[in-house]
Parts: structure tokens; C-alpha cells; sequence
């Protein structure tokens, strides 16, 4: 029986839910528009927000009402189709990035369709599962930071400092010169100090804010309720918060002002141009992703499971 040239395989939520409503279909492959290449994927990563996404109906607008839902936003792969409008890339080209965040980015599928100013090329040394794991998350650590411009001796603390955002956000930190106060499980405590933490503060049996004051930026990417007013407590006046998680509450606000600090939301956004500049530090290997667990395209809803636990290290990666 002969595959339908024009069809992809493609992972599909029937509804927002459990990982039930997954299913593999066949679609059609995304047409491209001048400005987008299509990209054959050859590994893609899960984030904790596709969970979100999956789970919370609060955030379909993300699907812009279209069906099928398909999941996903962190690709590396390559080449296969030019808008007439792109001059930075070519086909064979291996490429990396995240597509339409926030938006409905497809990645869940063979191929994806993704504006070229998205993307970035994918160092040689690094494989295509390295290259799909520093991508949302990477970015996520690496545009605030940038934002808030941090420097030589800054003092930085990060919350979650051994998940995916968190181990990014460590090495990024110390690329900047920072000092760095990471806070995580006692089981990832060798994993943070060797991706260049100065101090390591176990959450489990440590109030941190009795333990860590005066820091210039904290990086919170913490869930649990309360966590933000808690992280407000170990800035210096004039420091800065940085929430990765949701938009600042009234009360969160008030405290901060209370204690003469700034804290703000940062939605992380894709950007090319940040892509290349996280490529350099990727080949240089500045930057080193960590990938605890690798699925393959079927076990996308154990991978999704996996991520529910909370307690990944690293990156989860789907090769293709």
C-alpha cells in the first residue's frame, strides 16, 4: 500500500484532556507561505506548557479555533521547502527552533510549517535531539535575563534550577558572570553545582528566603501558590523578579512595591535572532542541554506523563 505523498503523520488532540485523547492521524502537509520554510522534524521536545495546554481549556485560544489540534512547538530538523521570501535559508539546511510561541505551533508532526524568522541553523556539533531541547525552555531563560541585563557579579537566584528551564537558565546566568543561588531537590543537587551553580539550597528541607537575601534577579518557575511573594523576600531594594509562570497578582504587586522591588511576567516569544545567538553559545558548548529521557513518536503521551511527574531533569525529548 503506497503513502499518500501529500500526507504526514501527524500526533492529534481529539479534545483538551488526558493523554487518552491523543491519537496518530494522517493529515495533509502544511502548505508554506513566502515568509515560512517547511521543515522535515527530526526531534522535537515536550515542555511543561504543552501539559498546560493539553490539560487547561482556559488557554485553546492558543489553537485559534482550528482542528486538528496538534500540540508542540520545539522542532529541530531540516529543510525541505523555501517561501519565495527567504533568503536565510536553503533546503538541506538543518535548522532549530521555536515555532509560533505562543500560538499553535504544530510541532507534534513530520513535518512543520514555520516562519523563517523563527528558526535558526543548527550548530554541527550538536545532534538534532540537543538541538530540539535548547529551544522553548532555552529561550525562556535566556530572554528575561537579556531584558533585565545582568552582568558580572550580579547575584541570581533560580527556582526549579534543575529542570529544563532552570538548567538553561544556570549556564546562561554564568555566561553573564553572575553569582548563582540555585534552589532544587536534593537529588539534582550534584546536577545543578556541576552546571556551574555557586550555592545549592534544598527546597524540601530549607526555607530559602531564612537562607538567601540580597540577590539582584530572581527567577521564579515555580507553580505552587504563594512561591512569588515567597522568592520577593531574598531581593535586595531595587532588585528585580522575574515570574515565568503567570502575570503578577495585585497582591504580588503590592508586595513587591512594599519591599522596593520590581517584579514582572516575561512571555517567553520566538525569535530567530535569539535562536542564533543561543546557537553560538550551543556550539561553543557555553551551553549544554541536558536530555534525562529520549521517546519515540508514538510514546508522546508517556513523555507527557512523565513531564506530570514534576520532577524531570533536563529536557524530555521525541525523535522522529
Amino acid at each position: 500500500m503506497h503513502r499518500d505523498p501529500q500526507q504526514m503523520k501527524a500526533m492529534i488532540l481529539e479534545e483538551q484532556g488526558g493523554v487518552e485523547n491523543f491519537s496518530v492521524a494522517s493529515v495533509k502537509i502544511p502548505a508554506i507561505s513566502a515568509d515560512e520554510v517547511l521543515v522535515k522534524v527530526k526531534a522535537l521536545s515536550i515542555n511543561p506548557a504543552d501539559v498546560i495546554l493539553r490539560v487547561n481549556k482556559n488557554v485553546s485560544w492558543v489553537f485559534g479555533g482550528e482542528k486538528p489540534m496538534i500540540l508542540g512547538w520545539d522542532i529541530s530538523g531540516v529543510v525541505v521547502g523555501v517561501g519565495r521570501n527567504v533568503e536565510r535559508f536553503a533546503i538541506g539546511d538543518a535548522v532549530f527552533g521555536a515555532v509560533r510561541h505562543p500560538g499553535h505551533g504544530k510541532a507534534y508532526a513530520e513535518y512543520v510549517a514555520a516562519p523563517a524568522d523563527h528558526l535558526a541553523h543548527k550548530p554541527e556539533n550538536l545532534s538534532h535531539s540537543e538541538a530540539a531541547a535548547s529551544t522553548l525552555a532555552a529561550l525562556t531563560a535566556l530572554q528575561p535575563v537579556q531584558k533585565v541585563g545582568i552582568k558580572e557579579g550580579s547575584r541570581v537566584f533560580i527556582t526549579a534550577a534543575g529542570g529544563g528551564v532552570g538548567h538553561f537558565a544556570i549556564q546562561i546566568a554564568k555566561y553573564y558572570g553572575a553569582h548563582v543561588v540555585a534552589l532544587a531537590s536534593e537529588s539534582k543537587r550534584e546536577f545543578v553545582l556541576g552546571l556551574g551553580a555557586d550555592e545549592f539550597i534544598n527546597y524540601e528541607k530549607e526555607r530559602f528566603e531564612d537562607k538567601v537575601s540580597g540577590m539582584d534577579l530572581a527567577i521564579d518557575s515555580v507553580r505552587t501558590p504563594g512561591h512569588v511573594l515567597r522568592s520577593l523576600a531574598v531581593l535586595r531594594k531595587g532588585g528585580v523578579l522575574i515570574s515565568l509562570w503567570s502575570g503578577i497578582s495585585a497582591q504580588e504587586e503590592k508586595a513587591a512595591k512594599q519591599l522596593g522591588v520590581t517584579a514582572f511576567y516575561n512571555a517567553v516569544q520566538s525569535s530567530g535572532k535569539d535562536m542564533e545567538f543561543l546557537a553560538g553559545l550551543l556550539e561553543s558548548r557555553t551551553v549544554v542541554p541536558y536530555i534525562s529521557k529520549t521517546y519515540g513518536f508514538l510514546e508522546i503521551p508517556q513523555a507527557h506523563l512523565e513531564i506530570e511527574t514534576g520532577q524531570t531533569k533536563g529536557k524530555i525529548i521525541v525523535e522522529m
